[in-house]
């Protein structure tokens, strides 16, 4: 039985700028393991975002495979990578993305509700994982009634709701301050420690690379080494 969960065979993304092809990823191949917490890091433009999408079937690869619980994703439909999206995969963004017209609450449960999860299970299911963040006392309240730290703490609620496989985490401390950024970590390291789930992260802030179990580090789309860590259980 195939022990990685993620596999990539030869990726190339190619984006057509006018009459020029650019090439974004350049022949990538990798293995993301069951419960690895993989760190993608690199300055801008290395291609970080762009394997993202590609791993979370936001998109598919121009050239190459990818595997995702050995299913090639370029056979599925787009209904069918929508699922994927919804019950395998939890995302977290620096932007945090969050819906600016729905309480906390409402923010963790709508990913359930897309599952078509009972409102009554989605409200508890949703309650228990805010409480989990510490924000329990915040339920109510609206992202703009949050701080930043406090928003990305509902992002990684509503992530977890739907019990995902993978978190993919995209400059998930991008936008927070150093305590608050240490504290999302603490969070994430803690999801993966405690629940077993796969994390993935792209940064380009190389102290938090610390906390993964392995690191790619990517220039000009290719891999230019992979480095295997010792965590640090404890600051950013």
């Amino acid at each position: 039985m195939e022990s990685h969960l993620i596999k990539l065979e030869n990726v190339w993304k190619i984006y057509q700028m006018g009459d020029v092809q650019v090439p974004a990823l350049r022949g990538i191949d990798l293995e993301v393991e069951k419960g690895e917490f993989l760190a993608i890091a690199g300055s801008s433009g290395s291609g970080k975002s762009t394997m993202m999408n590609l791993i979370g079937c936001l998109d598919l690869p121009s050239k190459g495979r990818i595997f995702l619980g050995g299913n090639d994703i370029a056979s599925f439909g787009e209904s069918q990578l929508a699922q994927i999206r919804g019950r395998k995969i939890g995302f977290v963004f620096q932007q945090f993305n969050l819906i600016p017209t729905l309480t906390a609450l409402e923010n963790v449960m709508l990913p359930l509700e897309f599952q078509d999860v009972d409102t009554s299970k989605a409200r508890k299911k949703a309650l228990e994982i805010l409480n989990l963040v510490g924000l329990s006392d915040r339920v109510h309240h609206l992202p703009s009634q949050l701080s930043g730290g406090q928003q990305q703490r509902v992002a990684i609620a509503r992530a977890l709701a739907v019990d995902p496989e993978i978190i993919l985490a995209d400059e998930p401390t991008g936008n927070l301050d150093s305590k608050t950024g240490a504290f999302i970590m603490d969070l994430l390291s803690g999801v993966h420690r405690e629940d077993s789930k796969s994390v993935i992260m792209v940064t380009h802030d190389f102290h938090l690379v610390k906390r993964a179990d392995r690191i790619v580090y990517l220039k000009d789309g290719e891999i230019e080494r992979i480095e295997h860590n010792h965590k640090e259980q404890g600051g950013a």
